[in-house]
């Protein structure tokens, strides 16, 4: 899930944070600049400084608004997966293979930023930390809701499916999408953790 929706409104901190997401994204954290990201945003290091006072805190913004954009995600799934009375492991893990399939796919920002910051007390690290934690008590909560076996094992062996996914995505191999790629394989991967058809 990591296609994050923005206004490109007038504000700078918005602009700052919607350039910030791309370069970040695209990038690397630690390869980009303050400059750069001053540049795309169209703004002034005096002004970046008053929103965000040191580029951890920037990066700290940028993964709180993926954080919020996934959680969105995830409830909107949900919420169709209840309408229209569907298993929301199997949605889930077929929006997350339409997400790695798409342009531009660079891997989970949260497991990107991890990679890029070792120290496992820093702020991001432990920003990447608990969300990877709400997102594996969400799947827990959804594989006891299915009546599945075993919900906290088959939640981590989701997670891990995912991640391999990502990474997998990230890294290219098969067609987008296709059953031969991380991606498309993971749909059948999840049905079969659930014990379920896909």
């Amino acid at each position: 899930m990591t296609t994050v929706v923005t206004s490109r409104g007038p504000a700078p901190k918005g602009r700052i944070l919607d350039a910030a997401d791309v370069l970040f994204y695209d990038r690397g954290i630690r390869d980009v600049s303050i400059e750069d990201v001053v540049v795309l945003a169209g703004t002034t290091r005096m002004t970046l400084y008053r929103h965000f006072p040191s580029k951890d805190e920037l990066v700290l913004a940028h993964l709180r608004r993926r954080a919020e954009h996934e959680r969105a995600v995830v409830a909107g799934v949900v919420d169709v997966a209840a309408r229209e009375r569907r298993n929301p492991l199997l949605l889930l893990a077929a929006r997350l293979r339409d997400d790695v399939a798409a342009p531009g796919f660079r891997g989970c920002p949260f497991l990107n930023a991890a990679a890029e910051y070792r120290d496992p007390e820093h702020p991001v690290r432990r920003l990447v930390a608990a969300h990877r934690a709400w997102y594996r008590t969400r799947l827990v909560g959804l594989v006891a809701e299915t009546g599945a076996h075993d919900p906290e094992g088959t939640a981590d062996r989701i997670v891990l499916l995912r991640d391999g996914a990502m990474a997998g995505g990230a890294l290219g191999g098969g067609a987008p999408g296709g059953a031969s790629s991380p991606a498309g394989a993971l749909p059948p991967a999840v049905a079969a953790v659930l014990g379920v058809r896909s």
